[in-house]
């Protein structure tokens, strides 16, 4: 059974756990991989921003690369991520594999925020879009570069042989 002052303390732990729940941010934290270059976008609430290392997403460098990284906003269409805002952040790797490891990112960003805060539904149409379009988008690429092994230059070549 419960005293007066426990129960006190029960009503008082719900009213601040309901507080702390209006207050929260509606965000999620997700990361994108290729080779050795890691993207880690964190979504919230928002009006359409999306940044990379604290530049926007239409400056990204190379030029040449940059429909790679626009591909998913391209597909899904910008109403999709007018309610968001993605902040990436990129490190290691190379340019190619950064671009790529961004592209993921942002990717399964959107498809996390959409199944926790909005509708299963739309998520799942979100999925199905960018999985038939490159599977890359959403799943990570396992290849990792073969290391170098004794009696040659490289990981399979082998120096070369002379008989006399």
């Amino acid at each position: 059974a419960y005293t007066k002052e426990g129960s006190f303390k029960l009503s008082y732990y719900n009213e601040y756990k309901s507080y702390l729940s209006s207050k929260m941010v509606k965000s999620v934290q997700v990361f994108g991989r290729k080779k050795t270059a890691t993207a880690v976008a964190y979504t919230k609430e928002g009006n359409g921003m999306i940044k990379v290392n604290g530049v926007p997403i239409d400056l990204i460098q190379p030029a040449s690369l940059r429909y790679k990284v626009l591909e998913p906003i391209l597909l899904l269409g910008k109403k999709r991520f007018e309610g968001v805002d993605i902040r990436i952040r990129c490190r290691g790797g190379g340019t190619v594999a950064r671009i790529y490891a961004i592209r993921q990112a942002l990717s399964k960003s959107l498809v996390a925020y959409y199944q926790k805060f909005i509708d299963e539904t739309s998520k799942k149409e979100i999925k199905d879009i960018l999985l038939n379009y490159d599977k890359n988008l959403l799943v990570a690429d396992p290849r990792r570069c073969e290391p170098k092994k004794f009696g040659g230059p490289g990981a399979r070549a082998k120096y070369q042989k002379s008989y006399r």
